[in-house]
Parts: structure tokens; sequence; C-alpha cells
């Protein structure tokens, strides 16, 4: 391990000309000196590109093409990343400017891990003021597969020869592709969270986002991947949360249509 290795950056985006300054901009202005930053665009139509053209200077890679969705737009950047950290910040959340920073001395401290996140998030509104704040506390793989799905995303790095070893992200999960990232990760180590009592990183929360508009199928799509790596039908994950969130989310729908 390098003193100061190479940390990379991915962001996944497609028409997101209201928030990708932000976020680029959160990326640009981390603490952390070493850093590689990929920028991969699903071949937006709005006004993306040319605000990304305005730091194409200091980014290193930008990829403008169409593509398979979000997972396959990360999973370019991680293909391309040389950094032995890799992470991605969506193009509508940011990054805090000692995120990187943290991250890298508690890859230093404990070497052996494979999820390296802080605990503490923020949500922000559209216009990026904190209207939330959460904390996830994720002490193994069995608590993350069978009592509490929550990951916290934002912020989060893993090295990029394991993600490599357990071949990237699934394609084919368009809503939960992170939480099976980590499930497959915490199957060959460790997870570590960064020991300060603040965030990292924000989440963005506004009507449009793929968590707002997908709901049920965002719950089944997190429901199949929990089955599928070994969670209990019975557990807590699946019997409490998802079924709960799914008849909720349900009622509030007939609510709302009649």
């Amino acid at each position: 391990m390098k003193s100061d290795p190479l940390v990379t950056i991915v962001t996944p985006s497609y028409n997101q000309e209201r928030f990708v300054e932000a976020t680029i901009q959160s990326v640009l202005n981390q603490s952390y000196n070493n850093i590689e930053y990929i920028f991969i665009d699903g071949g937006s139509t709005d006004d993306t590109m040319q605000i990304v053209e305005k730091y194409k200077g200091k980014i290193n890679v930008v990829i403008h093409e169409k593509d398979k969705g979000q997972a396959d737009a990360i999973n370019k950047g991680f293909k391309l990343a040389k950094g032995e950290l890799v992470g991605w910040i969506n193009s509508d959340d940011i990054l805090y400017p000692d995120c990187v920073k943290n991250i890298v001395q508690l890859y230093k401290k404990n070497p052996d891990g494979t999820v390296y996140y802080s605990s503490y998030l923020d949500w922000i509104n559209e216009q990026g003021e904190i209207i939330d704040k959460k904390n996830v506390n994720i002490p193994n793989r069995d608590y993350l597969l069978n009592k509490n799905y929550v990951i916290i995303q934002q912020g989060s790095f893993y090295p990029r020869e394991i993600v490599r070893r357990i071949n990237y992200l699934d394609v084919n999960n368009h809503y939960c592709m992170d939480l099976a990232l980590w499930l497959d990760l915490l199957e060959v180590g460790k997870i570590y969270s960064v020991q300060i009592n603040s965030p990292l990183a924000a989440f963005r929360i506004y009507s449009g986002t793929k968590t707002d508009t997908g709901k049920i199928k965002f719950l089944i799509n997190i429901k199949e991947v929990l089955l599928k790596k070994g969670a209990k039908w019975y557990s807590k994950n699946i019997l409490v949360r998802v079924y709960f969130y799914m008849i909720k989310s349900k009622i509030k729908s007939t609510i709302w249509h009649q």
C-alpha cells in the first residue's frame, strides 16, 4: 500500500443538469489530492455535457455514450479505474471535502476490509439544504442480509482488485445494485466504518429519483437480491421490512388515486 494511494471516483450520469455541477465540484474540492475522477454519461440530452465541459481539464476521463443503465455505467468506470480504492457518487449526490481523506485513513488502519464507509449521512433537498440525518451501523454481512438491508453508498469505497474479483456490479439489478455489491464484497472481507460522528456525504431527496418513482419495483428488487444472496425468507428483512414497506406503498398509492 502506498502512503497516499490513488483513489478513483466514478460519477454515472443521465440528464442531471440541475445537480451535476454540485456533484462534480464536491469531487474536485476534496482535501485528499491523489484522486482519479471518471465521469460516465449515458447519452444525456439536456445540458449535462455543457456543464461537464467546463471541468473537462480537471476530470481524468469523460465518456458520453448510451449504456445499459446505472450499473453498466459504474462498471465502465470501475474497469477503467487505476485507483487502489474505487467508489461512485451519483450525479445528484455530493461528497463532503474530507470524505476521501477519512476513508483512506480508515483503509490504512484496516487493509483487510472490502467495504469502507461512514455510518452517518445527510439527506438534502433540491436546494442542497439538510432535511434529515441518518445513522446506519452495519457490523457484518449477516446483519445486512437478514436484519437491516439499508446501506450508505454515498462516500463508500472498495478495493479495486476485490471489485474486479467478484466481477463488478450486476447490470440486471436496476434498483439495488449497491446492496448486491456490498453483499458480494462482504463474502470475502470485512466492513469498516469511519469513527467520526459526522457525515462524509449527502443523499439528495426529490421527486423524480429512481428510488421515489420505482417504489414497489425497488422493493421487489431488494427482496430478489436478499433471497439470491442467502437471506432467510422468514428474516426480519423479508417479513418485516420488505413486506411492510410494500403494503405501506400500496396503501399510499391507493389513497392517492382515490
